[in-house]
């Protein structure tokens, strides 16, 4: 999927392009990237060795299915307010305390003894990582004042994090392989150290006031939590939780509607192009992020395959992201963002229905190939629904539109492997057909949503 978390930077002397002595911009771009490689990839390295993982530390389905999410949902949920935290102490400043917590986290998860220990070290994974990105990308724009290098540079950047996501299969099935599980964790302490030793050649960052919305920030939190794990436990306690997610969610609306400065405008929301940009990228999280998890569980568990051989053969899917991001920004600035996203939801959406043909004799070389439309489709749509995002909201607040959109999408992915992961464990095959029609259903509702969008740029919302 496209890395277009383009998040407000900072706006600081270093702007002009001023740098310290030694150091150059490219210097700034490859640490910035690092990092952001880093936690990209963590978001989906960790499926192929699943299997691995609940053979070593026990935990059936649910506890698999928290591994992944815990990470994903401090992630997507902080990302709403580290914006502004990397603004009020500095993005160089906020960069190294992230990557820091990152490397040190990482460590925690491969000596984790217990599945709780790793997945409360997969949390605190997720919230340093939420801290790295917006810090990261603010690092790259102080670096070039240019505004075309810039552009240049952050296409880089975004373009880094697709290879990593790309990358994330196929090197965790090698690190499994050839260490074991740990090992996926332990990769990041040298490429951490690495980057935090690059960083300190970068230079300083200056502070400037950005607002807090605490009471938003933790409403938010609070209201997903419990809905994952309503979704994902089930039972007398996951209606109990989902009632805390439902009375979360009605205070979350609350605070935000009287809050000066929400982590989430709902304004933004009165604007149809939003609203459409926002169901599209949730769809594309719902299915990408749930068939990568239940065909790392069908490669393994049902066909009997290696975590090498499953990570190979989520290349031929992954491998073809980054150029279609490409061109699908290429075919937008040409016809507009209605016709890339529309063709890439059908696409999706024939590619997940495609895959109801899947059963436990199908040739792996044939299931690899059978995940490549729903991979492609959604490459093509994601940077089309960002520029429709981008064009519905007056500049000085694109950075906080990015922010939504991509807190949404990530949201979105956990749920989704929270609810394929339920589905699956009520019985593999009937609820993997299951999971791939709701993919499919979902494209089909964006997909119309997506027809009512207009050639002309959207409207500015939410001033």
């Amino acid at each position: 999927m496209s890395t277009d978390q383009t998040l407000q930077p900072d706006r600081t002397a270093l702007d002009k392009g001023e740098l310290a002595s030694g150091h150059t911009p490219a210097l700034t771009l490859t640490t910035a990237l690092l990092g952001f490689a880093l936690i990209t990839l963590d978001a989906s390295v960790v499926n192929v060795a699943l299997p691995d993982i609940g053979s070593a530390l026990g935990g059936g389905m649910s506890g698999l299915q928290w591994v992944v999410d815990a990470y994903t949902l401090a992630f997507a949920a902080l990302m709403l307010s580290t914006g502004a935290f990397a603004d009020r102490v500095g993005a160089s400043r906020a960069y190294a305390l992230g990557l820091t917590v990152f490397t040190l986290a990482s460590a925690a998860c491969g000596l984790a003894p217990t599945l709780p220990v790793l997945i409360g070290a997969r949390v605190l994974q997720g919230v340093a990582a939420a801290v790295v990105l917006p810090a990261s990308l603010s690092l790259v724009r102080q670096a070039y004042g240019e505004p075309a290098r810039r552009a240049k540079a952050v296409a880089l950047w975004a373009a880094g994090g697709s290879v990593a996501v790309a990358l994330g299969p196929v090197a965790g099935g090698a690190l499994t392989t050839a260490w074991d599980w740990r090992g996926i964790f332990f990769i990041n302490l040298p490429l951490g150290a690495v980057a935090l030793l690059m960083l300190t050649r970068a230079p300083r960052s200056e502070r400037r006031p950005a607002p807090l919305d605490l009471a938003g920030q933790l409403t938010a939190v609070l209201a997903l939590t419990a809905l994952t794990f309503a979704v994902i436990e089930g039972g007398p306690t996951g209606i109990v939780a989902f009632v805390v997610a439902v009375a979360a969610a009605a205070l979350f609306v609350r605070v935000e509607s009287r809050q000066s400065h929400p982590v989430v405008p709902l304004g933004l929301f009165r604007d149809r192009a939003i609203r459409v940009a926002v169901a599209a990228g949730a769809a594309c999280s719902v299915s990408f992020y749930g068939v990568v998890f239940v065909f790392s569980l069908f490669f393994q568990q049902v066909q009997g395959r290696s975590a090498l051989s499953t990570g190979l053969l989520f290349l031929p899917m992954s491998g073809l992201i980054a150029v279609t991001n490409v061109v699908s920004g290429k075919l937008a600035g040409r016809y507009g963002p209605r016709m890339p996203m529309l063709l890439g939801q059908a696409l999706a959406a024939a590619g997940l229905l495609g895959l109801l043909s899947v059963g436990s004799g199908t040739p792996a070389a044939v299931v690899a190939l059978l995940l490549v439309p729903m991979a492609l489709g959604c490459a093509l749509t994601v940077p089309p629904l960002t520029a429709v995002m981008m064009d519905a909201v007056p500049a000085e607040r694109a950075g906080l539109a990015a922010g939504v959109l991509n807190a949404a999408r990530q949201v979105a992915g956990g749920l989704g492997i929270a609810v394929f992961g339920a589905l699956v464990s009520g019985g593999f095959a009937a609820g993997m057909r299951a999971s791939l029609l709701l993919g499919a259903a979902l494209f089909v509702l964006t997909f119309a949503l997506s027809c009512r969008l207009g050639g002309r740029p959207a409207s500015r919302a939410g001033r």
